[in-house]
């Protein structure tokens, strides 16, 4: 295994550290970013941790391809807010449209330069979706009709079954956002594409635990682990 660390935007007031990982074996690549949304600190720490562990040897992707963005907005995560515009909001919609942002843009560019095979993208949201529908918080979210779904719905069960408060459980809801990573690495990267929500109202701790483990099941999933 081969771990090296890059910037990405470089010379630009977003520059933003991420990491490749590379097996011994070839497989299936995947894209992790947090921090899209800068006030979402817990799913920030989870994907910064991998990073970690993989540097220090303490996981090992076989094979394939890893790559992980852990903080992708910096000047939001310095002032502790979402940040404006919404990030999720400025990526490609359209096959020939172009990002919105310049920080969305070069996200997309090293996602599309790699060709994901699975692209996770890391979030935290208020309210707990056992409780209510219409919350994101404990939820998986990918688009309709996609691929990966049958992979969330297995991540969801695992994840469940280890939750002893059912109030914490994990949900799978399907739907487009135009405009975010996720959809737009469905519609114009053909990636399983997953948006990974924990609730806001749970420790930190707690949040980081059950970001790291969805994450690993995933990584197993796809092979990779």
């Amino acid at each position: 295994m081969l771990v090296t660390k890059h910037t990405l935007a470089a010379s630009s007031p977003h520059a933003t550290p991420y990491y490749i990982v590379r097996g011994m074996m070839p497989g299936p690549v995947m894209f992790i970013t947090s921090g899209v949304h800068g006030n979402e600190t817990a799913s920030m720490a989870a994907a910064q941790k991998l990073a970690n562990d993989c540097m220090a040897g303490r996981r090992h992707v076989v094979r394939g391809l890893l790559i992980i963005v852990p903080r992708v907005n910096q000047k939001a995560y310095r002032n502790n807010r979402r940040g404006k515009p919404d990030l999720n909001r400025t990526f490609p919609r359209h096959i020939s449209g172009k990002a919105k942002h310049p920080l969305a843009s070069a996200v997309f560019q090293l996602a599309s330069q790699h060709g994901p095979d699975w692209w996770l993208d890391l979030h935290e949201a208020n309210g707990l979706s056992q409780r209510s529908s219409r919350v994101l918080g404990q939820t998986l979210i990918t688009n309709p009709g996609s691929r990966a779904v049958p992979v969330c719905r297995r991540v969801i069960a695992r994840m469940n079954r280890s939750i002893a408060i059912r109030d914490r459980h994990f949900n799978l809801k399907q739907h487009e956002l135009p405009g975010s990573a996720r959809t737009a690495a469905a519609r114009l990267l053909h990636s399983r594409s997953v948006t990974v929500e924990t609730c806001w109202s749970l420790k930190r701790s707690v949040r980081i635990r059950y970001q790291t483990e969805i994450v690993h099941h995933f990584l197993r999933e796809a092979g990779l682990f």
